[in-house]
C-alpha cells in the first residue's frame, strides 16, 4: 500500500476486507453480548475453557473498526491459517511451525502483567483488568519480519499509551522495557542457547505512546492463539516484528534504554530501533523487498516501504536522526 491510502482515501469497512463468514460469526457474538465490559470480565473464564475444548475454538474477541490514522490498509489480508501456522516464537522453538505444535498446552490463564519502574502508579494487572481498561479495536497492520517475509494482519486490542496514561509515568520515564514470559517447562526451546532468557524488548516512550503502538489481545476476531503471543503481546507496525514482543509479564518503564534479546545477541545485526528500512540492509541479506505470505514462492517480490509503510505517521518521531546510523 502506497502512502495516498493513508491520506483521505476512504478506506474498507472489515467486513468488506476479512473473510465473510468470520464477520458474520463476529455480528452473531455481537448480539449476545451485552456491553464490551461484561465481555471483557467474562473472557479470560472462557478463553480457558475454549483452550481446554482444543484448537479452533477460541473465545471470539470483536473489536470496533478504529479510528487511528494508519490503523487499517486496503491490502489484501494473509489468511487465518498462515497467520497462525507461520511464526517466529523462539520459546516454542526455531522452524516456522514449531509454535503452532508446541503451544497447545501453554495455559495463559489465570495470567498477569506487573507495570513498575518509574510510575507513580505501578500496578500488577490480571487478565480481566487489561481487556476491561479500554475499548477493543481492529487495526489491520502490515507485518514485516525482518527475515524479509511480510503479512496483513487484523490485530485486536488498543493504544499501549491507553495504558501508560494510566500508571503515570515520571520525568525519568524515557524508555519502556517489555519482558515475556520464560517458563521451561510449558516452553521447551527456554533455555536453549538461542537468545538468553526472558526474552526482552524496548521502545523509546514516545515510540511506545504513539497511538500505532498496539497492546493487543486477539487477530481476527478471536482471542490470540498462544502461537501468536497470547494472551497480551505488543505490535507495533513500522518496525520489524521481533520488536513485538508476545506473552508479556512485565512492563517497566526505565531512565536507561533497554538492551533488547537480539541486540544482545547480535549488535551488528539487530539495532535497538529496528524500524522497517528498505535502504539499510541487513548484513546478510537485503531489505529492499519483501514476499508476502501467502503469495506463494515464486510470487514477485513486492517493494518494502520506508517505516513499513507508516511514514505519514510515524516519520516525526525521527526527525533528524541518521536512520542509518540509528538502525
Amino acid at each position: 500500500m502506497h502512502l495516498l491510502h493513508d491520506r483521505g482515501f476512504q478506506h474498507p469497512t472489515p467486513s468488506d476486507i476479512t473473510p465473510r463468514a468470520l464477520y458474520e460469526d463476529r455480528r452473531r457474538w455481537l448480539q449476545f453480548a451485552a456491553a464490551g465490559a461484561a465481555l471483557a470480565a467474562g473472557l479470560p473464564a472462557a478463553q480457558a475453557q475454549a483452550q481446554a475444548a482444543g484448537p479452533g475454538k477460541l473465545a471470539k474477541l470483536p473489536g470496533a473498526r478504529s479510528a487511528v490514522a494508519g490503523a487499517a490498509t486496503m491490502e489484501k489480508l494473509t489468511s487465518y491459517d498462515d497467520v497462525t501456522s507461520y511464526n517466529n516464537f523462539y520459546e516454542f522453538g526455531t522452524d516456522k511451525a514449531d509454535p503452532a505444535r508446541n503451544a497447545t498446552k501453554f495455559k495463559t490463564t489465570p495470567w498477569a502483567v506487573a507495570v513498575e519502574g518509574e510510575v507513580r502508579k505501578p500496578k500488577v494487572y490480571d487478565l480481566a483488568e487489561l481487556l476491561k481498561l479500554a475499548p477493543m479495536e481492529e487495526r489491520v497492520y502490515r507485518l514485516r519480519c525482518v527475515e524479509g517475509w511480510s503479512m496483513v494482519i487484523p490485530w485486536v486490542g488498543y493504544s499501549l499509551a491507553e495504558l501508560i496514561r494510566r500508571v503515570e509515568p515520571t520525568g525519568n520515564a524515557k524508555f519502556v522495557e517489555f519482558v515475556t514470559l520464560a517458563d521451561p517447562k510449558q516452553m521447551p526451546y527456554v533455555g536453549s542457547r538461542v537468545l538468553s532468557w526472558p526474552y526482552v524488548e524496548g521502545l523509546r516512550m514516545d515510540e511506545a505512546m504513539h497511538p500505532l503502538t498496539l497492546l493487543t489481545f486477539g487477530l481476527y476476531g478471536e482471542v490470540l492463539p498462544n502461537q501468536n503471543g497470547a494472551p497480551v503481546r505488543l505490535t507495533v507496525p513500522w518496525k520489524y516484528g521481533f520488536k513485538s514482543a508476545k506473552s508479556l509479564v512485565k512492563i517497566r518503564f526505565v531512565e536507561q534504554q533497554p538492551v533488547s534479546s537480539w541486540t544482545k545477541a547480535a549488535q551488528q545485526e539487530y539495532g535497538f530501533y529496528s524500524n522497517v528500512n528498505p535502504k539499510v540492509d541487513h548484513p546478510r541479506w537485503s531489505q529492499a523487498t519483501e514476499r508476502r505470505i501467502g503469495e506463494g514462492l515464486f510470487a514477485k517480490k513486492r517493494p518494502t516501504l520506508m517505516f513499513n509503510g507508516y511514514e505519514a505517521q510515524v516519520g516525526q518521531l525521527y526527525a533528524g536522526m541518521d536512520l542509518a546510523k540509528h538502525y
